[in-house]
């Protein structure tokens, strides 16, 4: 009896050798319940549905910009009517008190807000900072206090291959959750179109109505969130990226401040990646770091002592290989500090501590609005300074004056947002203030020169 017995037992150890790796029917109600069950319990209270109500102008008929039509029917006929449109996304609440994150592109041009959370009670909210380059929007809820709420990770030390979940409300059929891995880092340009974005990327399926939402860890704790997908069907390829929570944490810090402009550190540099070839003229085995191809003259990195043609390899040991991720390192650091900046320059590396300050408004704005006896009223535009280059987007070698708005009459004559003004009618335009003289009376023909993205663009029209 003992030998039989003991010749079952070995029998049994073999096979639990020989199907260790093996899939196996769950024997236990411990195993049946396996599952992402508790995290999903804990962590889907705190991820709310939004939906925006967002008023935008119709565009305009070009028949009733004519003046003959204007002149017959009054300047107001055919007018562009306003629209409606609905929006309909994710959020995540980040405080008891009613602090949410969503993406700008859900609610950042909203008009009206109202947030549901999944134990079905509403709120009106209204954004208290938000940032359109970032896609990163701060709520508030109205009478919000004691909600359920998620805890930011630390998402630089997620590692790629780590299990991750996206919840949201994807398509509007409900709070949804679905799962996978962290697939990449460090995603810079794919997700957006251009290169000022830096993203988590994940295989957990991102669809429409899933921006927004969260991306969490095993624990609970938010990851990112969940911005947009890489897709040439509009479904989830398996392709998603999430705003680090880094980034977030550093919003919800200025928006509980009480910003309602979100202020990041000015480099007042421009720069490229580390291509292979660049690598190989200065000499290096791996391609890394970013490239310094301009500076600004009040740039803190010139205050420093860096050049043009300097590699930035770290920014506080994290090592930086695109403008977008050493933009995203000093966000995260925030103003008012300072970073260290390791560079190379010929086969020196050295360490250097950069101020992390705001974009200086020096030389004054003096932003202006042209009045009614202009030809071009309501037009807005200001002198150009680090900070306005900044907001804007120019060039760092830019001067003069700038379209902040082009308002009704402009925009019909082709001015944009950003537009730089040259002259007008053959007259420099170096202040706000020439820009209202030179359309105040200026004949029957007006000619501008303006630059345009780096390039001269010519404007005609006849009054």
């Amino acid at each position: 009896m003992i030998m039989r017995k003991l010749l079952y037992s070995l029998l049994l150890a073999t096979f639990a050798v020989s199907a260790y790796a093996e899939t196996k029917v769950p024997a236990s109600q411990a195993e049946i319940s396996l599952g992402f069950a508790p995290v999903v319990k804990q962590a889907a209270p705190a991820v709310v549905n939004i939906y925006a109500k967002i008023v935008r102008q119709g565009r305009a008929n070009t028949l009733f910009s004519d003046p003959f039509f204007q002149d017959f029917f009054g300047r107001g006929f055919g007018a562009p009517q306003p629209r409606v449109q609905n929006s309909l996304g994710s959020g995540v609440i980040l405080s008891g008190d009613g602090y949410v994150v969503s993406n700008y592109h859900v609610v950042g041009m909203a008009t009206e807000i109202r947030v549901v959370t999944t134990d079905r009670r509403e709120f009106s909210a209204k954004v208290v900072l938000g940032n359109e380059e970032s896609d990163i929007a701060i709520l508030r809820l109205e009478e919000a206090e004691g909600l359920p709420y998620l805890n930011l990770r630390d998402s630089d030390q997620v590692e790629v291959g780590e299990l991750a979940l996206a919840i949201g409300n994807p398509f509007g059929v409900g709070q949804t959750v679905s799962s996978g891995i962290i697939s990449g880092l460090a995603r810079t340009g794919t997700a957006t179109g251009n290169a000022r974005g830096y993203f988590i990327q994940t295989d957990a399926a991102i669809n429409p109505g899933n921006s927004g939402g969260a991306l969490i860890d095993v624990n609970g704790d938010l990851i990112g969130i969940n911005t947009s997908i890489l897709t040439r069907s509009g479904g989830s390829n398996g392709i998603g990226f999430a705003i680090p929570a880094n980034l977030v944490a550093e919003f919800l810090r200025q928006a509980q401040a009480g910003n309602d402009r979100f202020v990041s550190p000015w480099a007042g540099m421009a720069g490229q990646h580390m291509s292979a070839d660049i690598a190989e003229s200065l000499g290096l085995v791996i391609p890394q770091g970013v490239v310094i191809s301009d500076l600004h003259e009040l740039s803190p990195l010139a205050e420093a002592g860096l050049q043009v043609g300097d590699v930035v390899m770290h920014v506080d040991g994290d090592e930086v290989n695109s403008p977008a991720e050493m933009k995203f390192r000093m966000s995260v650091a925030g103003v008012g500090g300072t970073s260290v900046l390791t560079r190379l320059r010929g086969e020196q590396v050295a360490d250097v501590e950069v101020a992390l300050i705001k974009a200086p408004e020096t030389p004054a704005a003096d932003e202006a609005t042209l009045s009614e006896r202009t030809v071009l009223p309501d037009l807005k535009v200001s002198r150009i300074n680090p900070a306005v280059i900044s907001r804007l987007g120019l060039l760092l070698s830019q001067t003069g004056v700038v379209v902040v708005d082009p308002g009704p009459y402009g925009a019909r004559v082709g001015l944009r947002v950003g537009d730089v003004l040259d002259d007008i009618n053959g007259d420099k335009m170096q202040h706000p203030g020439d820009v209202g003289a030179a359309l105040t009376d200026p004949g029957r023909r007006v000619q501008m020169t303006i630059q345009r993205g780096g390039r001269a663009v010519s404007l005609r029209f006849r009054l």
